[in-house]
């Protein structure tokens, strides 16, 4: 077993607090990285409060893992020992349906399982994720870093980056696209740096009016009040395509009169509560309301190449893991600009 430290929660009530466990010895197929940076994604706080109902604790959550490799299996031909490596939202899948030979395991229809709250194939119990020091991987499921990228600012692009990438390729977005963006968070300021970099006009939306400035230094041509009719009103049917990463109730019927025809409206953010929509809001103009979940691991290698080529990282703010508490408070309170990152050098030794 390799021994291993880091952060988890023992049950819903419980702090995420120091914790010591163990992975199973590297496979032929694996992959060991030493962690050095993990980002924080509001589905470690869902999962670690157990919001979902659907939490095995002890829990121990990340999965915008960043870091070097430190050994691998005798069958590993993707990696070797110094390369920067990255793990994102899942560690396997049953790899022989339809979506995983097409490589989109996010869709797996046995089911991916998760880096954190999934199950270890090989010793049992849960997938740990990366609040800690190291993890293993089998080699399908790793991403390679591309050189000069700065680890700390690309851990978030394993799950907003991909998030919102993945929704923008398949709806071809690019050049002479008109783009909305609604909310500026975790995914939303990903979604506005990738759609300008793809050469797509980009309208952010918000309720906050002091997000004005920083949205076009992200990259947003125009940014809208969304309380203000008037000015959602000069946009009405002129969308070719809309990604909403709001996760909390909000009316979609505005937004679906702002496509138009044939426009696509893609889901990312994920409220508690169900979403309403009229139905001649997608009647009238032939509209589409999709979703969309990660990236598969060819799409998800692609996504880091394209932010590599256009220098695309994510707004962060560094923490210590005896930090990640007051973060999530924070993240409650959208107190972040615009992504959590927690430094493993800062990890206790022993837990």
């Amino acid at each position: 077993m390799l021994e291993c430290v880091g952060y988890g929660a023992t049950e819903a009530s419980a702090p995420v607090s120091p914790f010591s466990f163990n992975r199973r010895d590297p496979g032929p197929n694996d992959v060991v990285i030493k962690i050095a940076f993990c980002g924080v994604c509001h589905s470690d706080l869902h999962t670690a409060r157990n919001e979902w109902r659907n939490t095995t604790y002890p829990c121990v959550p990340g999965h915008e893992i960043v870091g070097h490799v430190t050994a691998v299996g005798a069958d590993v031909t993707r990696f070797s020992v110094g390369d920067q490596a990255g793990v994102g939202c899942m560690v396997g899948s049953c790899r022989t349906c339809a979506a995983c030979k097409q490589g989109l395991e996010q869709y797996c229809q046995v089911g991916l399982n998760g880096t954190y709250n999934g199950v270890e194939p090989v010793i049992g119990g849960p997938t740990f994720g990366g609040y800690s020091d190291q993890i293993v991987v089998d080699q399908h499921f790793v991403l390679y870093i591309p050189k000069g990228m700065d680890l700390a600012a690309t851990a978030p692009l394993l799950c907003a980056g991909i998030t919102t990438y993945s929704p923008l390729r398949h709806w071809k977005v690019g050049p002479g696209s008109k783009v909305g963006v609604v909310g500026l968070g975790g995914l939303g300021h990903m979604g506005v740096k990738i759609a300008h970099a793809m050469g797509a006009h980009v309208v952010l939306f918000t309720t906050t009016a002091g997000k004005s400035e920083d949205a076009k230094r992200l990259g947003a041509d125009e940014v809208v009040l969304s309380k203000n009719a008037e000015e959602m009103g000069r946009h009405a049917e002129s969308f070719d395509f809309i990604l909403d990463t709001v996760a909390a109730d909000h009316p979609i019927d505005a937004y679906m009169g702002l496509l138009k025809l044939d426009g696509t409206l893609t889901q990312v953010g994920a409220p508690e509560n169900p979403l309403s929509i009229h139905a001649f809001s997608v009647i009238w103009r032939r509209r589409n309301f999709a979703g969309s979940l990660i990236g598969g691991i060819p799409e998800t290698q692609e996504m880091l190449d394209f932010c590599a080529e256009h220098g695309l990282t994510a707004d962060i703010e560094v923490i210590a893991m005896d930090q990640i508490e007051t973060a999530y408070a924070r993240m409650l309170k959208s107190d972040v600009k615009y992504r959590f990152v927690i430094d493993m050098a800062t990890l206790p030794a022993a837990a």
